[in-house]
């Protein structure tokens, strides 16, 4: 494994500020990665991705392996020259996708049928390994198992041992000096098992540990329950990841119980419908109020859509259908939120994380579009066995 040289910046309450070497630079968190699941963020250029604040790129390995195929891609230098960018990126292990598939588990890893084509496809821990490796990306992901809410917790207990036996192996064969490997906290909805699962994990031990099994349709009282049973067991001298989650009130009330990284398509999903995310709440850019409004998105946005364009451009692009219109929203989505996520950072080094916090729940309550309320885990888990794919975040991962 490649150290990854964690150092811990400041404290507020269980918020931290944090930062850490990758080989292609210095990333400081918290921090939100934008997804390019095939390879490519949607709509936006590598061009642009530059100038957004984006720290980190996240690619998908089973999507990748699938089409074009990771050997492809090594041929032509890795993932980093394949997509364009010099910009850091961490690839996903594929667990999350091969698990909302019909599928076949056993030790050895998972069958399923790719979901394009129906290709009889075979997944395990030394076959994500190899595949990252080839890829490329300055961060893999072990192979787990993530857990449907809903699932019974008889099946859990075995899921969470097999997870760990798993991890073990992807940590035997990942032997790529400059890319380090993540390990993932599974554990389902109950407080034992991701006590039992953190501890096992960072017993095998890795360079940063993920939060899998979350934004699974569970919702933000939930997510919180969750998260404040599992990040007092996980190293406090490593990234924290929570795979998955992108709402500001997700990300405000993680950060608040220790989490440094996150993920999701929502930035991107969002703004290609025209919703862009502003210091005064959500806005939909199609909405006739803009036609003759001539203000930026967001007068404090620093992108490169607010600095040359207005929402009445924006509403004109939405109105006629350009594609245009899904470039721009997602350029300013993607920077909004890592200005949102440098703020939280220096309110924390600050020591005024509080006040920050008060203020995202005043713009983005619970109840809000696109917030979720749920019932606490020890009350919602009883009896429900559906699985979003997308989860609270939309992220098709």
């Amino acid at each position: 494994m490649n150290s990854v040289n964690f150092r811990l910046n400041g404290t507020d309450g269980g918020a931290r500020a944090t930062t850490f070497q990758l080989p292609r630079g210095e990333v400081q968190t918290p921090l939100y990665m934008p997804v390019g699941t095939q390879g490519a963020v949607r709509s936006v250029s590598s061009l642009h991705m530059a100038d957004t604040g984006t720290q980190i790129l996240l690619a998908n390995t089973y999507h990748l392996s699938q089409r074009p195929g990771e050997d492809l891609i090594a041929k032509a230098g890795g993932l980093h020259k394949f997509m364009g960018s010099e910009l850091p990126m961490l690839t996903d292990s594929g667990g999350f996708q091969v698990f909302s598939l019909d599928k076949e588990v056993d030790e050895k890893g998972v069958t399923f049928q790719y979901e394009v084509d129906g290709k009889r496809t075979f997944l395990s821990p030394e076959r994500s390994m190899e595949i990252q490796e080839k890829l490329g990306a300055d961060i893999a992901m072990v192979f787990d198992e993530c857990l449907a809410f809903g699932t019974e917790k008889s099946y859990a207990e075995q899921s969470v041992a097999r997870t760990t036996r798993w991890e073990q192996r992807c940590k035997d064969v990942h032997k790529r000096p400059d890319q380090s490997l993540f390990g993932i906290v599974q554990g389902g909805f109950w407080p034992d098992l991701r006590k039992r699962s953190a501890q096992e994990i960072c017993d095998i031990g890795f360079d940063g540990y993920a939060i899998g099994g979350l934004s699974v349709g569970e919702g933000y009282e939930v997510m919180c329950e969750v998260l404040e049973w599992t990040t007092p067991h996980m190293p406090v001298n490593a990234p924290r990841y929570l795979m998955g989650v992108g709402r500001p009130l997700d990300l405000v009330e993680a950060v608040a119980r220790g989490v440094d990284m996150f993920d999701c398509v929502l930035q991107t999903r969002h703004a290609r419908s025209g919703v862009v995310y502003t210091g005064r709440g959500r806005l939909r850019m199609s909405d006739r109020r803009f036609r003759n409004d001539f203000y930026p998105v967001d007068t404090e946005c620093t992108c490169y859509t607010c600095q040359n364009y207005s929402r009445a451009y924006l509403n004109h692009l939405l109105r006629v259908g350009e594609v245009l219109s899904a470039t721009l929203c997602s350029i300013h989505n993607i920077a909004w939120f890592h200005q949102f996520m440098a703020r939280m950072r220096q309110s924390i080094l600050e020591k005024r994380f509080e006040a920050f916090r008060r203020e995202v729940h005043e713009l983005y309550p619970p109840g809000s579009p696109g917030q979720s309320n749920s019932k606490p885990a020890s009350e919602a888990q009883g009896g429900q066995k559906s699985r979003s794919k997308r989860g609270r975040g939309g992220k098709k991962r």
